[in-house]
């Protein structure tokens, strides 16, 4: 009997054990959720290189004209004129990304607890730490990356489509690309994208450690204050000391990232760049501590803050 009980409970199926959880698991899904929830981190850019390429359609009916007319020019007021719809995509896609990377940070944390969804976050087992982490990932990792991926794609796109204009008007597409030299032009801009990263460190957590405890109109308490401290200082001692500080984080990377000498030639945009001096500036690492500060305030108000 005993025999017959075991041979049928071999042939009965048992439960798998649990799979153990990678810790690197909820960290990802984190992302893929804020990617799917905030699809403007790919889509403003997408729409503002699209409309960028529309007006470079629209120009390079005139482009074989206008190289003709440049030749007589010096070389580089012939790579400011060919060059500039190419500079104007970056800084127009660039632009998108910030303003998008500015309302993300703003409302990653706020809008959770505005609509009580962060009831439902807490629920799952994702810890505080993961969660903010995998916003801050977005905010200075993903956006950057498809910021850059797009203005790249976007400008080998014109000037493929610039080099079949000018080829097909007799004339050679090299002078297209002389004048605005991809490989070159791609380091600046992946270099420019990495510096603006670091540099606006501080600002992301300053924003996120807002989201996480502002009960409404996250927006004015992340700008009023530092404005307001600026306006009394200027009131009270006159001075502009805190006013410096704020137009140094800025717009400050121009100064400690790159060197230009007025009058020097542009033949070669990278030796404009200067990456030793900027990786030693103090405002860098200052500004990357009190990213962490902000960041880790930020964690702490997301476990303790109540929803709206």
């Amino acid at each position: 009997m005993s025999s017959s009980s075991e041979t049928v409970a071999a042939f009965e199926p048992r439960e798998a054990a649990p799979a153990a959880l990678s810790p690197t698991r909820p960290f990802y899904w984190s992302l893929r959720r804020e990617l799917w929830e905030y699809r403007a981190i790919y889509m403003a850019p997408l729409i503002v290189a699209g409309l960028a390429m529309f007006g470079f359609l629209i120009r390079i009916v005139q482009l074989p004209h206008l190289v003709r007319e440049t030749a007589s020019l010096t070389p580089l007021q012939q790579s400011l004129a060919l060059g500039a719809p190419f500079a104007i995509v970056a800084v127009s896609i660039a632009g998108a990304g910030l303003i998008v990377g500015f309302f993300y940070c703003l409302g990653a944390l706020y809008n959770e607890r505005r609509d009580r969804s962060i009831l439902f976050w807490k629920s799952l087992p994702v810890s505080n730490v993961t969660t903010v982490l995998s916003k801050v990932a977005v905010a200075l990792v993903v956006l950057p990356v498809v910021v850059l991926a797009i203005a790249l794609a976007t400008q080998l796109v014109m000037l493929l489509l610039g080099s079949a204009a000018l080829a097909a008007n007799g004339m050679s597409p090299s002078i297209l690309w002389s004048h605005w030299p991809f490989l070159k032009m791609s380091l600046v801009m992946i270099y420019a994208v990495v510096v603006m990263t670091l540099w606006y460190a501080p600002i992301c957590g300053w924003l996120l450690l807002v989201s996480s405890w502002a009960r409404s109109m996250a927006i004015l308490w992340a700008v009023l204050p530092p404005l307001g401290l600026c306006i009394a200082e200027r009131v009270a001692v006159d001075t502009h000391y805190l006013f410096s500080l704020l137009d140094y984080r800025l717009s400050g990377f121009l100064s400690e990232a790159v060197y230009y000498k007025k009058g020097a030639r542009l033949e070669d945009p990278l030796a404009l760049l200067t990456p030793l001096h900027f990786l030693s500036s103090p405002g860098l690492w200052v500004g990357l501590a009190l990213a962490a500060v902000f960041v880790a305030g930020a964690i702490w108000l997301r476990r303790n803050r109540e929803p709206i």
